[in-house]
């Protein structure tokens, strides 16, 4: 399936159009710019997207892989990847001062899940089908943008409607444990949960995603440059004092 720009840019435009920061919106995603600053998701500035509830922050560009050295799907600026070319696209990313991503995980077992099979031991139960909204990426659909299986008609808090286009299906970073070969995905298109057993082969879309709040984190850089500046200084003064 090839996507086009107009609906990476849908896509991209209803991340940014449910953003809100704020008191009342505590546990609503939370757009930060490049150095970790608190914004309003559709601000020009944004780069990132905080998930409070998880604890993680998305890349907001949710096809920043397009045109990379890693893109190899059937376009080589269309952002589809192999799974492994997908897993090294997101560990080589360095976006700011964070180089520390990942692609999202899935959570097995997930009761949330629509559908269950069972596995058998020592795997058990694993979630798949819709509404699984225990891995990140089927959170970010369902809970944060507030769509509903089988639709991309978002009518919950954030007051806004994305596109009927989208991007298709995204890779996790999750190996479909009963069978080694295989990776889990979520598709964007309709919210379903699955795995595919062809990961060398298969060519899907890829975000990332890291664990924490880089506004928490940019902070701490600071001071630690300040700290080096004033370390510096310090021996600057050492230097000239008469012996």
């Amino acid at each position: 399936m090839t996507t086009s720009k107009t609906s990476k840019a849908k896509w991209v435009a209803g991340l940014a159009a449910v953003v809100m920061v704020g008191a009342a919106q505590a546990d609503a995603l939370q757009g930060r710019d490049i150095n970790g600053n608190a914004v309003l998701g559709s601000d020009i500035s944004a780069v990132f997207l905080y998930d409070p509830d998880l604890n993680i922050t998305w890349l907001k560009d949710a096809n920043a892989g397009a045109g990379s050295v890693y893109d190899d799907g059937s376009s080589p600026t269309d952002g589809r990847m192999a799974w492994q070319r997908a897993k090294g696209w997101a560990d080589a990313l360095v976006v700011g001062i964070f180089d520390d991503w990942r692609l999202p995980t899935t959570l097995q077992p997930d009761a949330s899940c629509g559908s269950q099979i069972d596995a058998g031991a020592p795997f058990g139960l694993q979630g798949y089908g819709d509404n699984c909204t225990g891995s990140e990426m089927g959170h970010l659909w369902y809970t944060e943008l507030g769509n509903t299986a089988g639709s991309l008609t978002n009518t919950g808090d954030f007051g806004t409607t994305l596109q009927s286009s989208s991007f298709g299906n995204y890779w996790s970073g999750t190996v479909y444990a009963p069978n080694a070969s295989g990776a889990w995905y979520f598709g964007t298109t309709d919210g379903n949960q699955s795995a595919n057993f062809l990961v060398q082969s298969s060519e899907l879309y890829a975000m990332a995603v890291r664990s924490g709040d880089v506004a928490a984190v940019v902070p701490e850089v600071q001071t630690y440059a300040m700290l080096l500046a004033g370390l510096g200084a310090l021996a600057v003064v050492v230097r000239r004092r008469p012996v």
